[in-house]
């Protein structure tokens, strides 16, 4: 009887002894499969290079004499017609680089434009959206450059559609662009001077980089 009750007790102790392994095994399985995912989500977070800055559209408008626009202002209906649309959009990818495109569609068919992002929002006049953006502000007319500056000349289609893409080897710092203006030709890189010279602003689009 007594070597009958021992055994029980050895197979009981046993069962326990099972028991409890099994179930420490079972969560020092499982345990990482819960935690991993917030540690990933975290390391992805920290890691992204354009922190702080928009990307993807930033403004599209549809052009209207300054009476009665809003974001997208003509000053030159025969060259930028009331109707015509402009949508600026960018992108900073990880190599530290900034790429901002412009689009345009209805404007004259197969005309060369001219087009700079600026340093202020648009207005009433092409006067408001002051001077050029620049990286490194400088007086010296050398700085006036498409390396410094941001440049989108474009020449349409037949359909008075264009595209022009500026891509920086920078990103913004505190000071940003206002807006992108249009111009009545091409850029001069200087020859005829002044270096970043493109004739009237014809027309302009705010733009919150």
């Amino acid at each position: 009887m007594t070597s009958l009750k021992s055994m029980a007790r050895a197979l009981v102790t046993a069962g326990l002894t099972l028991s409890v392994t099994l179930s420490v095994t079972a969560l020092s399985v499982t345990a990482p499969s819960v935690t991993a995912p917030s540690l990933t989500g975290v390391a992805a977070a920290d890691s992204r290079p354009d922190q702080g800055h928009r990307r993807g559209v930033l403004a599209r408008g549809t052009f209207a004499p300054p009476a009665t626009a809003r974001d997208a202002f003509t000053y030159d209906q025969a060259a930028v017609p009331a109707g015509a649309r402009a949508q600026v959009s960018a992108a900073y990818p990880a190599n530290g680089r900034t790429i901002v495109t412009l689009v345009v569609h209805g404007l004259l068919p197969n005309h060369a434009y001219g087009a700079h992002a600026h340093v202020n929002a648009c207005g009433a006049t092409g006067a408001a959206a002051g001077g050029h953006f620049q990286r490194v502000p400088s007086t010296d007319p050398a700085a006036a450059n498409p390396e410094n500056e941001i440049w989108l000349d474009f020449t349409t289609d037949e359909h008075g559609d264009g595209v022009a893409r500026a891509v920086q080897d920078w990103r913004f710092g505190s000071s940003r662009p206002g807006s992108v203006v249009v111009h009545e030709h091409h850029t001069s890189h200087g020859d005829p001077p002044p270096a970043g010279s493109a004739g009237p602003r014809l027309a302009c689009l705010t733009v919150p980089f």
